[in-house]
């Protein structure tokens, strides 16, 4: 047999040159379908925002769905949830290798943008894997317990293995910290992160760590950058999605993978949950519409990407504003929470009926902020995380329940079942061990 090198050599499609240039590696930060879609969701099908109905819940075509919403420890087999993330963290890498031989000298401020774009996205990856496959950080028994693997390399031959629960946070701290110094402060393309963006990032993980003095001073230095909200007054509360994509608030825009038990066809608002909003507040209308074939019963619209498929679990400025609120308050800092709560509250309450927020007690206050976190980032990915944070603490602890065909399923506070299980696949593949149940 016969072969020629040259013809070999050439690409069938030129799509297919191996990336090797700084602009290869800027290009695959704007795939925005790799690097900004498909989180996982399965922690906010486990939440308490919504409920199904027992013939809805019987229609979900994927049995994970159905094992995360009653809290069940049968095996996980569908493993996209997983691997998207991961995919993340693998171009992330990719784009680090890139940069290792590429000449910085020759595009200084382009390099650096790239190189903290590239950092931010294997943070946020891997802190919302953190936030659904570990259990709750505890800085007494986080060198203890399992974090994930920490893919750092994009090389596929050597194993996963998981880390610690702290070297993962240790990790998406730094790489955090390694965005903050590389990004830029504006950016105009949708999707790509700037300084604010990775300051907002690095809160929220302070938040989970439940090191309120970091949380805040993040918050702090995310809101110097960019503080914008929208006026809710502004909004059309008649519109089948009111609220604009990339909007103002956006400080980085993600969405979870697409998942039935949250469409909203099957996801029905908890009345508790609706009940807590006055009718003065805009949210009420903003977020939510009565199903028309089951009247009483609300939908989700409000989603920030402005659609009814995957929910919405990137940055922005409204919740920022409650990190440092909460964060305010936890670490004496009374006057600055009252400021920012009643800040958002002047964009989300009818002009007219809008009372500031006086409460001087700090324990009251911190209720109140935490209650004002739940109604403004509902279907946003957050609950679960606040869930497994604040049920570390005595008087937010709470016990969710469940009711399908007759059956009461419960989820006690702390219990292992806050770090859902690992795709079987995942597990057989790597050797690595499961989440204790």
């Amino acid at each position: 047999m016969m072969g020629c090198a040259e013809f070999l050599e050439l690409k069938p499609d030129q799509k297919m040159a191996v990336p090797n240039t700084l602009n290869h590696a800027d290009l695959l930060l704007s795939d925005y379908s790799t690097m900004n879609t498909g989180y996982p969701s399965l922690g906010q099908v486990a939440c308490d925002e919504y409920y199904l109905n027992t013939e809805d819940w019987n229609a979900l075509p994927e049995e994970d769905e159905k094992a995360a919403y009653t809290w069940s420890d049968q095996i996980m087999m569908m493993h996209t949830q997983w691997q998207n993330a991961y995919k993340t963290v693998y171009v992330a890498n990719q784009v680090l290798e890139i940069l290792d031989n590429v000449a910085r000298n020759m595009e200084p401020v382009r390099y650096g943008h790239v190189l903290g774009g590239a950092h931010f996205f294997r943070a946020f990856a891997l802190h919302q894997l953190a936030g659904v496959y570990t259990l709750p950080y505890q800085s007494s028994t986080a060198d203890q317990e399992l974090g994930i693997p920490l893919r750092l390399s994009p090389a596929l031959d050597y194993k996963s293995v998981r880390s610690t629960l702290q070297a993962t946070y240790d990790q998406i701290i730094a790489d955090y910290k390694d965005a903050i110094k590389q990004l830029p402060i504006t950016e105009p393309r949708s999707g790509r992160p700037h300084k604010a963006a990775a300051y907002a990032g690095l809160a929220r993980v302070y938040l989970d760590m439940q090191d309120y003095e970091k949380a805040y001073r993040y918050a702090d230095s995310c809101l110097m950058f960019k503080s914008d909200l929208l006026n809710y007054q502004e909004l059309d509360a008649e519109s089948p999605l009111p609220i604009a994509r990339f909007n103002k608030e956006v400080l980085f825009a993600a969405t979870m993978v697409f998942t039935n038990a949250l469409g909203p066809y099957y996801a029905r608002i908890t009345p508790e949950l609706f009940t807590s909003y006055e009718d003065s507040d805009l949210r009420k209308k903003l977020f939510f519409e009565e199903n028309e074939s089951d009247a009483g019963t609300y939908a989700f619209k409000g989603s920030y990407d402005n659609t009814t498929g995957a929910p919405f679990v990137g940055l922005t400025s409204s919740e920022v504003y409650l990190i440092r609120a909460e964060s305010a308050v936890r670490t004496g800092k009374s006057a600055m929470a009252l400021a920012d709560i009643n800040k958002l509250l002047e964009h989300r309450i009818v002009h007219t009926d809008f009372a500031p927020v006086s409460e001087t007690d700090p324990k009251r206050l911190l209720s109140i902020i935490i209650n004002e976190r739940r109604k403004e980032l509902v279907f946003r990915g957050l609950r679960w995380g606040d869930l497994r944070r604040l049920n570390q603490e005595e008087s937010f602890r709470k016990t969710l329940n469940r009711t399908i065909d007759g059956k009461i399923y419960t989820l006690e506070p702390n219990t292992p079942k806050y770090a859902l299980l690992i795709p079987d696949l995942v597990i057989t593949e790597s050797g690595m061990p499961q989440n204790k149940r």
